[in-house]
């Protein structure tokens, strides 16, 4: 008989985004409760979570008023739907404060239950959009190479992330792939910044004309790709890609999964680099990851042309049992209201702003570093083999993997995704706090410098 949690979640649980076999034989770690910034294990060790759990718990991991909150709605009215004309009043509450904080005009909200599926529904809506125009030809999508937008279907299709699509045998689905805006490691030797912005927007221009401007519908991007390495794109990169395609009447699709809601230093990424998509869609943050909820969020002119087409049509297809449940509305209503109260984007860019000058002041120059990059609270940092070359390490070294054990090692909890480090801590962390991160990465990174040294 199988006596402990643990062993049971070895016997019986199917990870996401793990390797089973080795899950069979070391098994999870396993996370027993939640002190603000910190998580605790099943043994009591305790960690600093740099990550927000997987970018996503800005308020930290435990918080009284939400809990009291999403209790108090539990009794009231614990579930119901909003297909058929049904609502509640948290539904109404949440969608309201976003159409608020959206930069997009006119915004209508789509209740969904994570960022997959709210980049599915971008989709399907871009393609419904054209149908509703008359333009039925327009199905493709361009997303970007490196980049990831779910795990869902579509999302995986959307993604550009080789183990994404490896044996899963996936549909084309109509996507193709524009160039990953990273000029650290894509950029030609003495190509400025500029000139590498030109190149990626003149291969946007080709990729466009290659296809065929009346064959795409829209085109996806994350502000900052969060799991594709935390890249920051080149200045003035999307206004231009915003130019680029509403000239060629193809729509503009904002993955704020990781970046809405303060994390960039703004309301929405979109905003911290300058444009104005036709959709966004928005998870993780909207509820600081308390309950499982997101959002498409749709500008007006998208709107107004799917509903017309839906009213000839007699109904929109399209919808999930718990889009709009009232206790995870309600307690994304309630975070809404404490990250307002707080003014998260001018906490973002404080702590932001301590925590960049930390990492460079303490790891700048450290011989793995090759480069530090991000924005408002959120951090990439490149590993590398040799600083002066950018030579990477040998994927099989799997350096990354390696710092991150270390960083455990020293009760510091960050991502890595390959070689590189992402850094996306609660908004409720101290600047001591931000302080024993850095250092627990500085450390870590010091015990794999030796441990390759060997």
């Amino acid at each position: 008989m199988l006596n402990s949690l643990r062993s049971r979640d070895m016997a019986y649980h199917f990870h996401s985004q793990t390797n089973p076999r080795r899950q069979e034989a070391d098994g999870p770690l396993m996370i027993s409760r939640g002190e603000g910034c910190y998580v605790l294990d099943e043994l009591g060790n305790r960690y600093l979570e740099g990550m927000g759990g997987l970018w996503c718990a800005s308020l930290g991991f435990e918080n009284d008023r939400l809990a009291e909150l999403a209790a108090a709605q539990m009794k009231k009215l614990a579930t119901y739907h909003t297909f058929n004309h049904r609502s509640n009043d948290p539904c109404a509450d949440v969608v309201e404060q976003i159409a608020e904080l959206s930069p997009i005009p006119g915004s209508r909200v789509f209740l969904v239950n994570s960022g997959s599926e709210a980049n599915d529904t971008m989709v399907k809506l871009a393609w419904y959009y054209n149908i509703a125009r008359g333009k039925p030809s327009k199905r493709k999508i361009i997303s970007r190479k490196g980049a990831f937008h779910g795990s869902t279907v579509m999302g995986a299709a959307l993604g550009g992330l080789p183990h994404m699509h490896e044996s899963f045998n996936l549909p084309s689905l109509n996507v193709v792939y524009a160039g990953k805006p990273h000029f650290y490691k894509n950029a030609l030797p003495d190509e400025t910044e500029e000139a590498y912005c030109n190149r990626l927007i003149d291969d946007l221009e080709t990729l466009i004309a290659s296809e065929g401007a009346d064959t795409i519908a829209a085109m996806i991007a994350e502000p900052i790709m969060g799991a594709g390495g935390v890249v920051s794109p080149p200045a003035d990169y999307f206004p231009r890609v915003r130019e680029v395609l509403t000239r060629n009447d193809i729509l503009l699709l904002s993955d704020e999964v990781v970046c809405g809601f303060g994390r960039s230093g703004n309301w929405f990424g979109c905003e911290t680099f300058g444009f104005v998509p036709d959709m966004m869609s928005i998870a993780k943050g909207l509820s600081s990851g308390y309950m499982p909820i997101a959002a498409a969020v749709i500008g007006d002119h998208v709107y107004q042309a799917i509903a017309d087409e839906a009213d000839r049509i007699g109904v929109f297809g399209h919808g999930f049992t718990y889009s709009g449940h009232p206790v995870t509305a309600a307690v994304a209503a309630e975070v809404l209201r404490i990250y307002r109260e707080m003014d998260i984007p001018a906490r973002a860019r404080e702590l932001g702003g301590h925590l960049f000058g930390k990492l460079e002041a303490t790891i700048a120059d450290h011989p793995m570093v090759g480069e530090i990059r991000g924005a408002g609270f959120l951090a990439g940092i490149e590993l590398v083999a040799d600083r002066s070359t950018r030579t990477p390490f040998d994927p099989a070294l799997k350096v990354g993997a390696l710092v991150e054990r270390r960083c455990r090692a020293h009760s510091v909890m960050i991502r890595n995704m390959g070689d590189v480090i992402s850094v996306c801590p609660p908004f409720v962390m101290t600047k001591s706090q931000v302080g024993e991160l850095v250092d627990g990465i500085a450390a870590a990174l010091d015990d794999a410098s030796a441990e390759l040294g060997k």
